[in-house]
């Protein structure tokens, strides 16, 4: 664990005690802080208490006499609305921030490198995170997956911590500076917390805010908006510039022609050699990893040798089970049309039974069309399922479920009954979870239980 000893004697308030809340504040108090920690929801407030963590309810709490206010990602801070504590915060000059912020603050004699993106994020940091720990070097993953960044251990100057960072982290770690940064992609999502897709834009583009010329941006130029910021940062020359892209060959950076990526005109890697890392999206997660890798002085050889042992991530196309004539895949972290067809894309050639359903977002499935003549079957539950069933109609059959239970059952029966060689039955949601779930990780590992029962009766 870090231990902030720039906050002691500090009054900190912590709002917000899911997995970064909770490490937040204990990391404080080890330093010496005086913490102030709270979280709307009963059931978090009676986890942080067993785990011996004092709470103070921050709606008696005089704000303006507070240092600091520490805020948990999902808690709005500016759209749709500002949370009232976060609100009264603001009113009294404290400003919040994210406990990317605190470690920022904590360790500025290491290195980062910091990835965001709409798609992508997770496994290319875990793929960077990897290769650098295959060469031994002293690296510490995690921000918004895995582990809390409290919780990673702290680091000199020879260190790197590898970062997936969201917008919400991005807005609210105004001191974030990294030697290397990465953004895949920039699709809609999550617009209703950043006052719309303008606003959105604007989060992400806080990955390289305070950057300078020896810096470096690997950027996408595949998506309108990538491309746009590339081409202002071209002429500005803030940050120097690493270009990448998966579909047009390109006179500098690194580009994917025909399953190869090149770098300066020469293929390095045969991208169809890594089944862990299968389609043109984790094809872009490859050239985005490398990029950042070779920015840092790592040979191509040493890359090669670590994504090829990359083992992979949980949630983002997992093969769970084979099945008489099933393969059953979990992509749970696919909580957009934008990531579902990335997966619908790997499985073309496939009998595909497709799960979809839990709480929707803006958009639904409308742009999954291209790919519908592919499906057999979709097994819709939850809240989205009527509003699916709508799109679905008359052009893929549909089966409406209560619950994901249901939909693994029903889909199963059905592969087993058609008997097609090659079937596939994918959660790949394009929703968000919580109408049934905790989080997608709570979904994928639910799945996952459905079809052990399956496969195991």
């Amino acid at each position: 664990m870090i231990i902030p000893q720039l906050f002691k004697d500090k009054t900190i308030a912590v709002l917000g005690l899911g997995r970064s809340g909770k490490s937040t504040a204990q990391a404080l108090l080890r330093a010496g802080a005086h913490v102030l920690a709270w979280d709307d929801q009963e059931d978090a407030r009676a986890n942080a208490l067993a785990k011996g963590l004092p709470l103070t309810d921050l709606n008696t709490v005089d704000l303006a006499k507070v240092d600091l206010l520490i805020l948990s990602p999902g808690i709005p801070h500016q759209y749709p609305a500002p949370h009232p504590l976060v609100a009264r915060a603001q009113l009294a000059g404290v400003r919040p921030i994210s406990d990317i912020e605190v470690l920022c603050l904590s360790q500025p004699q290491a290195q980062y490198i910091g990835i965001t993106g709409t798609n992508g994020k997770s496994t290319t940091t875990t793929l960077i995170g990897h290769i650098l720990k295959e060469r031994g070097a002293q690296v510490e993953v995690g921000g918004n997956l895995g582990i809390p960044v409290m919780d990673l251990n702290p680091l000199g100057e020879d260190g790197v911590y590898v970062l997936e960072l969201s917008s919400y982290q991005l807005e609210t770690s105004p001191s974030f500076h990294a030697e290397v940064c990465v953004l895949l992609n920039i699709t809609p999502d999550h617009l209703e917390r950043h006052g719309g897709m303008e606003g959105y834009i604007a989060a992400k583009k806080l990955i390289y805010k305070n950057s300078t010329s020896t810096d470096t941006l690997v950027i996408s130029v595949d998506d309108p908006h990538c491309l746009s910021i590339y081409e202002a940062l071209s002429v500005s020359k803030k940050v120097n510039l690493l270009p990448i892209s998966i579909s047009k060959i390109l006179s500098e950076g690194l580009y994917v022609k025909d399953g190869h990526l090149y770098e300066k005109g020469k293929s390095v890697l045969d991208l169809r050699k890594f089944d862990r890392l299968r389609g043109t999206h984790n094809w872009q997660n490859i050239a985005a990893a490398y990029g950042a890798l070779r920015s840092l002085g790592l040979e191509p050889e040493m890359i090669h040798k670590g994504i090829a042992s990359f083992p992979g991530l949980a949630h983002r196309q997992q093969i769970v089970a084979h099945y008489n004539n099933i393969t059953f895949v979990n992509d749970s972290k696919a909580t957009n049309a934008e990531a579902v067809a990335k997966a619908l894309a790997c499985y073309q050639d496939s009998s595909l039974y497709c799960l979809l359903g839990g709480r929707p977002k803006e958009g639904g499935i409308t742009n999954l069309k291209p790919f519908f003549p592919s499906l057999k079957h979709a097994f819709l539950y939850g809240e989205a399922a009527s509003t699916f069933a709508l799109t679905l109609e008359g052009k893929v059959p549909y089966t409406l479920c209560d619950t994901l239970e249901e939909a693994v059952n029903a889909a199963t029966k059905l592969a087993l009954h058609d008997n097609h060689k090659g079937a596939v039955v994918l959660l790949s949601p394009a929703c968000a979870s919580f109408d049934q779930f905790r989080d997608f990780e709570a979904r994928g590992e639910a799945f996952c239980h459905y079809v052990e029962g399956v496969v195991t009766q």
